[in-house]
Order: C-alpha cells, then sequence, then structure tokens
C-alpha cells in the first residue's frame, strides 16, 4: 500500500485549507454560535469549490476521487471546525451511493450541492442535521419528511445540529465509512488546538520569559504532536484499505478511530493547559474545537467499541499479525 500524498492530493488539501482559512474563522464560529448556526453562503462557497462532488462519479458531475483524497478534505474541514455538514453528505453517503444501482440522480443532486444526506445507524443515538437534510440513509436511502425531526437534542458541541433517531438497521459499510471521516476530523481538529497552544506558548510570558521556554511545557507539546504524528498514517491506512475494499479495513478504521481520538483527547488537555485557566472559558477560540473532539470521539463509535473491534479482529484471527504481515 503506498501512502506517499501526491502533489495533485496535496494541492487539493492545500486549496480548501486556503479557502476555508479565508472564510471560516474564529469570528464566523462565533456568530454562527450566536444562531442561526448554518448559514447558505457557506455551504454555497462549498458548492462553488465542488466539495460536494468530491467523490461522486464524473459521469454524474462529480470529480470522481477516493476516499484518500476524501480523508484529506475531512482534516481541512477538522481544522477550521466546519459547521456544515459537508463530510456526511460529501465523503460518506456519496461514496456509498455510488455503489448503488440507479444512483445516478441523487449523486449529480449530491454534486450541484442540492442534497443533503444524514446518517442514521443503531449505535448512534442521534442524527446529525437531519432538520436541513433531504434525504437520510441508513441501510437504505428515504426522503426527509417533517416529522422525522418532532424530537431535538442539545450537542456539547453548539454547531452540531441533533435530531431524534430514526428507525434502521445495522449498516456495517455506512459505520465504516463514517468512523473514518470522523477520524480524519479528528486529526484536523488535533492539529489546530496543537497550533493554538504552540502559539500562545509563545506569547504567553511568566517569570520574565515565554511559557513555550519551559521544559515542562516543551515536553507536553511535544508529546502532543508525536501522539498526532503516529495517528496520521492510521487514517491514510484506513482510507485506503476501506476504498480497495481489503478485508483488514473494519480493523483499521477501528485502529485510526482510536488513534485520532486518542490524540484528539490528549491535545485537548495539553491545549487547556498551556492556556491556563482561561483554558474552559468562552473568551478563548479553543473551545469550539475541543468540544468538537468530545463529539467525534463519541460518535460512530467510542473508544471502547472500537478496541473490541480489534481485539475480536486480532484474537478471533481475522488479522494475521507481525512484521511479515503488516509490512508484506
Amino acid at each position: 500500500m503506498n501512502l506517499l500524498l501526491t502533489p495533485d492530493q496535496l494541492e487539493l488539501a492545500d486549496s480548501v485549507r486556503s479557502y476555508l482559512a479565508g472564510t471560516h474563522g474564529p469570528d464566523v464560529l462565533r456568530r454562527l454560535d450566536a444562531g442561526p448556526n448554518r448559514d447558505p453562503a457557506i455551504w454555497q462557497g462549498l458548492v462553488d469549490m465542488g466539495l460536494p462532488g468530491l467523490c461522486v462519479p464524473e459521469s454524474a458531475g462529480g470529480l470522481g476521487l477516493g476516499l484518500l483524497d476524501a480523508a484529506l478534505i475531512a482534516v481541512e474541514c477538522g481544522r477550521f471546525c466546519l459547521a456544515e455538514p459537508l463530510v456526511d453528505t460529501a465523503f460518506v453517503a456519496a461514496p456509498l451511493l455510488a455503489g448503488t444501482p440507479a444512483s445516478g440522480e441523487i449523486l449529480a443532486q449530491i454534486a450541484a450541492g442540492a442534497a443533503r444526506i444524514a446518517l442514521a445507524h443503531p449505535l448512534n443515538p442521534w442524527i446529525a442535521d437531519l432538520e436541513t437534510a433531504t434525504h437520510w440513509l441508513g441501510t437504505a436511502l428515504s426522503p426527509v419528511t417533517s416529522g422525522d425531526f418532532s424530537t431535538t437534542a442539545a450537542s456539547v458541541d453548539p454547531l452540531r445540529n441533533l435530531s431524534a433517531p430514526l428507525a434502521t438497521g445495522e449498516n456495517p459499510a455506512l459505520l465504516n465509512h463514517a468512523a473514518l471521516m470522523s477520524s480524519a476530523q479528528l486529526i484536523g481538529v488535533a492539529e489546530a488546538m496543537l497550533q493554538q497552544a504552540t502559539d500562545y506558548a509563545k506569547i504567553r510570558s511568566q517569570f520574565g520569559q515565554p511559557i513555550g521556554a519551559f521544559q515542562a511545557v516543551k515536553h507536553q507539546l511535544a508529546s502532543a504532536a508525536v501522539a498526532l504524528e503516529f495517528a496520521r498514517p492510521a487514517v491514510w491506512v484506513a482510507a485506503q484499505a476501506l476504498h480497495d475494499g481489503l478485508a483488514t479495513a473494519p480493523a483499521a478504521v477501528s485502529h485510526a478511530k482510536i488513534a485520532a481520538g486518542d490524540a484528539a483527547t490528549s491535545i485537548a488537555e495539553t491545549a487547556i493547559q498551556v492556556h491556563g485557566a482561561m483554558g474552559y472559558t468562552y473568551e478563548v477560540d479553543l473551545h469550539f474545537w475541543m468540544k468538537r473532539s468530545w463529539a467525534l470521539t463519541a460518535a460512530w463509535g467510542d473508544r471502547a467499541f472500537h478496541l473490541a473491534r480489534l481485539d475480536a479482529a486480532v484474537i478471533g484471527g481475522g488479522i494475521a499479525i507481525g512484521p511479515r504481515h503488516s509490512f508484506g
């Protein structure tokens, strides 16, 4: 498995990062938090960039790119704490629907930004962004009706809108794709929190010097950076394995979810500590990313769930372990 990112992939990620840096900064997050937390202009900007059609086949008006490309963009969505439900629609639902017959019309609508897909699975007690969705995807695709979102709930993340679950069966493919993209977003969230903590450590002074000069702070930030570096390739492996339909893909996704969730949790704690007593307050922008990391870590299987899947795969013999198999 070749995990070297191509110049085209890196350029795509850089272009999305540049766009979101100019349109989705902390000031926008605070405006959305004040309500309403959805802005049609933001969604239209994503549509104008062609991002909803990233994984839609070219025959349906999309770009026809793969899950690794989508994961790279999901990282950027996490980095800027994107409020709009781009990832669920474009990077989870679209690849799944692309493999089903007679899906050309809905895929074309996704690519054009006219269709938004909410995701339903028994593992998640609440559905995100059902109220603004045109369809919801469980074991099958269904149109959203007004009665589907009669009950709503507040999320720990103020930019996530949750509705009561809809009756649906297990869909392992949906679970794996959604867990993968949650992991990718967690990488971006963690990178943003680490950058905020590093920047603050350079400007906050104590005893006549920046706190970043103290070994204790350096070690905390270095440990956080190492955790992130170990998590990132796990996400790339999972994306490629799922794209290629490998039998090891579910275990790779669980590994990615655990690694990314652990890194984000650790970095959130470190960033709060570096910011000192202000770390928990609303006045510090960090809290948006911290809350997003909590929500994503719990969504689509928490640590215990994915650890159990890994245990079952390894102990049950579903995965051959050892360097001969890992690097063959």
